[in-house]
């Protein structure tokens, strides 16, 4: 028997997930804690390297280093705070990925 899918979020409920503080905007160190914490779960071994066999089949898979995937999200964050002041609201935090 199949699980049923788990309920979509609500956009107040995606941003609670990623503001730790709870002061309902996003800064760079929660966007990437929220997200590294994919990577660290993946990272089986906890070896601080997502190895070829931790990762999804796809396209050009080398082990990737956490320190360079939090560096990646940090990067991500700057191109998501469209207006610069240094923190996400929930418009920048759900728009496509820039």
């Amino acid at each position: 028997m199949l699980a049923a899918p788990a309920a979509a979020l609500s956009p107040a409920e995606h941003l609670d997930r990623f503001d730790a503080n709870g002061d309902g905007r996003v800064d760079r160190a929660e966007f990437q804690a929220y997200l590294i914490a994919g990577f660290d779960a993946r990272d089986r071994n906890r070896n601080g390297i997502l190895d070829i066999d931790e990762q999804p089949a796809g396209h050009a898979r080398k082990p990737l280093p956490r320190q360079q995937q939090w560096q990646a999200y940090g990067e991500q964050f700057e191109r998501q705070d469209v207006d610069g002041d240094g923190h996400l609201d929930l418009f920048e935090l759900l728009a496509p990925p820039r």
